[in-house]
């Protein structure tokens, strides 16, 4: 019973350090990186689909992205959906078959904004960690008359150790996250 606790606590903690790496991947740093554009909405005959299902992304150069679309009927809404990205500020220009994105250099402030951003969803992610481990904990305590006190000591213990551990991956991933954004 503990065990399964455990295991369910520690998979579900897994995939909330996945989420948070996946939410640092779509922070733009100076490079021109296909996971930003991958979850742009675009209006695809009247519902919102992610840019991903509806184009192929490359960047040949560090500053530049193309964007090759599936459909060339849909060239337009693309170009239009990344336009208007706030966070980009991104430059798209279409030849009728192609978008190319030119993402233009951050500047020192954008740089420190963005690492904002990064540790606002850094700390999101830790708060997510924790949750799962406030209802593990609650889980663990149901099974008090079921267990051994000690049996139950250990399991909390170990529960500790495991999201400290999942804690410590986040703040490993936020600290690669910020030396890329400030690295000029």
């Amino acid at each position: 019973m503990i065990p399964d606790v455990l295991a369910e606590a520690t998979d579900r903690m897994k995939k909330a350090v996945d989420v948070a790496k996946e939410d640092f991947s779509t922070v733009r740093t100076g490079r021109a990186n296909p996971a930003l554009f991958q979850k742009i909405p675009v209006d695809y005959y009247g519902s919102p689909t992610p840019l991903a299902q509806l184009a192929s992304l490359q960047n040949p150069e560090a500053r530049v992205l193309i964007v090759t679309p599936y459909d060339k009927s849909a060239l337009k809404e693309i170009e239009r959906a990344i336009a208007t990205m706030p966070n980009l500020g991104a430059n798209p220009s279409n030849d009728g078959n192609i978008i190319r994105v030119t993402l233009p250099e951050l500047t020192e402030d954008r740089r420190k904004e963005f690492v904002k951003i990064v540790r606002g969803k850094g700390e999101d992610a830790k708060v997510s960690i924790r949750n799962i481990r406030r209802r593990a904990k609650d889980d663990l305590e149901a099974l008090k008359g079921e267990v051994g006190d000690d049996d139950l000591a250990r399991g909390e213990k170990e529960l500790e150790q495991v999201t400290k551990a999942h804690i410590d991956a986040i703040d490993e991933a936020l600290k690669r996250k910020e030396a890329e954004l400030l690295e000029v």
